[in-house]
């Protein structure tokens, strides 16, 4: 037997394989059973997990502080302003110091450069809790969400429209290639994936039966959907023309009209969240009130409408975290059999 997470990073979803995913996305299931029947998994015990932070969130720091808890691991919160990652101490020296003390490290930033270098210098596992490329702990906890639903991931078709260049464009297209759920991508001609992303993509698609469309038309992208995914139009820190990125993607909002061109009525609407869906923010506010509209990428009737999972989902990033946590930090006995 051989574990095959014991001491990786998940620094990007291809660092594992399509059967190590799923075995991800079946032992987060697992775990949120067990503590909804509050059965303890303290697979971490006495383990020190460093949580880094240069990019706000409430989603990630709050699953990775509540899974490394469940765990029996004690994590320690650094931002931004407490510690002086690539300020003044380079990010391979603070890797360096970090893995000398703690056993695990989670980052969310920028840079997946930075993320790959904790990795290389700290001797510990490190995990992606958000860059600009990839979200990959987004993933486990969107394809547990899926499953959870239709049972099945192979076959499904998954649609995401909006800004189809950003990390969860590129996240989803990737891991559905890899778990041969079909997936189409809504967005305009300058919005969407990098040939590279789509290539590496295909490569997946290739064994696993995957069918990959990119599309400028929303319509076409939404048809035979079971499920429908957006994101937020602008990405945290990005620096653009919000008036022309509004007009760019208001054709590709999920809004009745959209849930409609999927022609299925079991269609379930999904969002990472936060979501500009009202203007009980004070950014979606502002926005919705400059260019006159009610919401931005999702429609409030949508989002609370009994199809959307939006909440279930992120529910889900908790027991997603602990799976890749535990399966890399825990020595789990795993049997090979499972990915033969």
């Amino acid at each position: 037997m051989n574990n095959h997470f014991e001491g990786q990073s998940f620094l990007k979803e291809i660092d594992f394989t399509p059967q190590e995913l799923t075995y991800l996305i079946d032992f987060a299931s697992h775990l949120k059973a067990m503590k909804q029947q509050n059965i303890p998994h303290p697979y971490l015990q006495g383990k020190n997990i460093a949580l880094l932070f240069e990019k706000t969130s409430t989603r990630t720091r709050s699953a990775f502080t509540v899974a490394a808890h469940d765990l029996g691991a004690h994590p320690e919160f650094l931002g931004k302003d407490d510690i002086q990652l690539g300020k003044k101490e380079s990010v391979s020296d603070t890797a360096k110091v970090l893995g000398s003390m703690f056993d695990g490290i989670e980052f969310r930033g920028f840079d997946q450069a930075t993320v790959e270098t904790l990795a290389k210098d700290s001797g510990v596992p490190v995990w992606n809790g958000l860059t600009d490329d990839w979200h990959p702990t987004q993933m486990i906890a969107d394809f547990m969400t899926l499953k959870a639903h239709f049972g099945h991931l192979a076959g499904l078709t998954l649609t995401y429209v909006g800004d189809g260049r950003n990390n969860m464009a590129n996240s989803l297209l990737v891991t559905s290639a890899m778990l041969g759920v079909n997936i189409h991508i809504g967005a305009p001609a300058d919005l969407q994936p990098a040939a590279t992303v789509v290539a590496l993509a295909q490569q997946y698609a290739d064994v696993s039966g995957s069918e990959i469309l990119i599309t400028a038309d929303p319509t076409q992208a939404a048809a035979n959907a079971d499920a429908l995914y957006t994101d937020v139009w602008v990405s945290m820190g990005e620096q653009v023309d919000y008036g022309a990125r509004i007009q760019a993607l208001l054709p590709f909002q999920i809004n009745a009209d959209l849930v409609a061109a999927t022609g299925k009525a079991e269609t379930i609407i999904m969002h990472c969240l936060p979501a500009f869906h009202d203007h009980q923010t004070k950014t979606g506010a502002a926005l919705g009130e400059k260019y006159d509209l009610p919401a931005l990428e999702i429609t409030d009737d949508v989002f609370n409408s009994p199809q959307a999972v939006v909440f279930e989902e992120a529910g889900n990033r908790m027991p997603a975290i602990k799976a890749i946590m535990a399966v890399t930090l825990g020595n789990l006995f795993i049997p090979d059999c499972l990915f033969a």
